[in-house]
């Protein structure tokens, strides 16, 4: 047993029974960022149920309390925030400590780079390994001045006081946080801030900007807005978090006897990617109740066991499902056939190398995949017990929880303490529809 796994927080997990039942999964975690923070920019009081209660959003929500501004906690999941306005934000001499979350300093980037205070955004030792240099460059273009550590590494240093100007810019790789930082420095910035994607990612960011009655023109790929306007405060209901909900979703499919109802899951287009590639490896996932919860579209979603096999998993659904890789890559292993996945490089730059790491874990359970520089080639079959290490990836902790419980042996997962960053209570929940993943002895 290796010494990482002893020394920090691990999980044993195996074969459960089906998976039974309706359960919902914690808030969107991306929907909770945003409210708290459009909500404190705002005039008035913006109140926000189903907010998600992980680390990642409390570390953006104590940023904004650090920077002056009054958020009530009536009850757990919902949160009431006093706005201070465009420019009511107060500035601090100590760093605003983001922890493990990378949209909170991308985002928090873009709104800082236009406040006439300094600021230094810190993060904990995994969120000080992830490059911020695609945020920073165009920022930079904008007026904005961040200084990073080598490498483009944290922490931010953000200069206050420049005066902004609006860009069309058109994003190299396809990223809604980077986007959704320009969109942000874009409200204190003089003209139009332009964004072109190569391709459509999520539009959280714009959706909640018109709700809380900023002018703003999007569609698919394309995002434009001026500054000078103000954020009104509205009420925001938070859907469930659809990344929760895929680690359920590929659990019910390859359970045999698996029947599951996950209720109110955020459906947001360019979210769903693996609801799409699910249904191309033979997955029986059927849509309920469609309607809209907070500006965003929300459906319960019925899983059933199928068999599935491998597929070439179409480039173009990549940027739709770049935080649910981790679980098709367990979908893949236990499918009958190939499945190549390609154009996901991305995954090699976030809370880790989620390529290498997969892949390493999966071969110790005896998977047959092979790593390409963008993705990789995965051989459906059986997994055997065994010990993976998460290396402190929330993801991938869960996806292997899912694949053990199709193991012919006990799997111990080792440092899954940032579970909690993204999915408090995910053992629980998991026990509860009728998975067996628990703290390790």
């Amino acid at each position: 047993m290796s010494a990482l796994i002893e020394e920090q927080a691990a999980w044993t997990a195996g074969s459960g029974s089906p998976l039974r039942g309706s359960l919902r999964v914690p808030g969107d975690k991306s929907v909770s960022h945003r409210a708290v923070m459009l909500g404190a920019l705002a005039e008035g009081v913006t109140r926000v149920t189903g907010f998600l209660e992980g680390e990642d959003t409390r570390a953006t929500a104590r940023v904004f309390e650090r920077l002056g501004v009054r958020i009530e906690t009536p009850s757990a999941s919902e949160r009431i925030v006093h706005g201070v306005g465009m420019h009511g934000l107060r500035g601090v001499a100590e760093a605003l400590d983001c922890g493990n979350a990378g949209t909170g300093m991308r985002l928090l980037a873009g709104v800082l780079a236009g406040q006439d205070f300094d600021s230094v955004l810190i993060g904990d030792a995994s969120l000080s390994k992830r490059p911020m240099r695609r945020v920073t460059e165009p920022l930079a273009a904008m007026g904005a001045q961040i200084d990073t550590e080598d490498g483009g590494l944290p922490p931010l240093r953000i200069r206050g006081g420049r005066s902004l100007q609006g860009i069309e810019y058109t994003l190299p790789v396809a990223s809604a946080q980077v986007k959704s930082a320009l969109l942000l420095a874009g409200l204190y910035a003089y003209g139009d801030t332009v964004v072109h994607e190569p391709h459509p990612t999520r539009d959280y960011t714009e959706r909640m900007l018109a709700a809380f009655g900023w002018p703003i023109e999007f569609s698919p790929g394309y995002a434009r807005l001026s500054g000078g306007h103000v954020l009104r405060a509205t009420g925001i209901a938070v859907p469930a978090d659809f990344s929760s909900a895929a680690f359920f979703l590929v659990a019910a499919s390859v359970v045999p006897g698996s029947e599951l109802r996950l209720e109110a899951v955020g459906m947001n287009p360019r979210r769903t990617g693996l609801l799409a590639a699910l249904r191309l490896m033979g997955a029986d996932i059927v849509e309920e109740n469609p309607r809209a919860e907070g500006g965003e579209p929300v459906a319960d979603l019925r899983v059933r066991y199928a068999p599935l096999h491998g597929v070439d998993v179409p480039e173009a659904l990549v940027p739709d499902m770049i935080d649910e890789f981790p679980a098709l890559f367990i979908a893949a292993a236990t499918a009958k056939g190939r499945t190549t996945i390609r154009g996901a490089a991305e995954l090699r730059v976030k809370e880790s190398d989620r390529i290498a790491t997969m892949a390493t874990g999966l071969r110790a359970l005896g998977a047959n995949i092979v790593e390409t520089p963008d993705g990789a080639i995965i051989e459906g079959g059986t997994l055997h017990g065994g010990e993976v290490d998460s290396h402190g990836d929330h993801r991938i902790a869960m996806s292997f929880a899912i694949a053990a419980q199709l193991a012919s042996g006990e799997v111990r997962i080792g440092d899954v303490a940032n579970v909690a960053t993204s999915f408090p209570g995910f053992e629980a929940l998991a026990a509860k529809a009728g998975m067996r993943v628990g703290p390790a002895e």
